[in-house]
């Protein structure tokens, strides 16, 4: 569970980063990304362990309201099933279409990105 949460919370600071201040992308960057503890970002910042805890916690929460507003992380995921989808039923239906496989890759390899 935690790595799940790890991972989307990762996923939703790529998507929504910009929209945050600079304290708030160091401490997310540090914590989520470079696997800070707390006491280690707060001796970083000269700051207190628990404005850390509290300053992660309001950012997390910014990143949800962001993802609920505005779904990009959410359409990504969609765009990501359909493109495996439609790849899987191209490789099933058309192997022999050469150009049709090469479509199908240059969409997979632009989703991936």
């Amino acid at each position: 569970m935690e790595l799940e949460k790890n991972t989307r919370l990762n996923a939703l600071f790529d998507f929504y980063q910009p929209l945050l201040t600079a304290k708030q992308n160091e401490y997310l960057q540090l914590y989520y990304a470079d696997d800070f503890s707390l006491g280690e970002i707060a001796d970083e910042f000269e700051v207190s362990r628990q404005a850390v805890y509290d300053n992660l916690k309001r950012s997390t929460q910014l990143l949800e309201d962001y993802e609920q507003k505005l779904r990009l992380y959410a359409d990504y995921l969609e765009r990501v099933q359909a493109s495996e989808l439609l790849s899987a039923y191209i490789t099933e239906h058309y192997s022999q279409d050469h150009r049709l496989a090469e479509l199908t890759e240059q969409l997979m390899i632009l989703e991936e990105e």
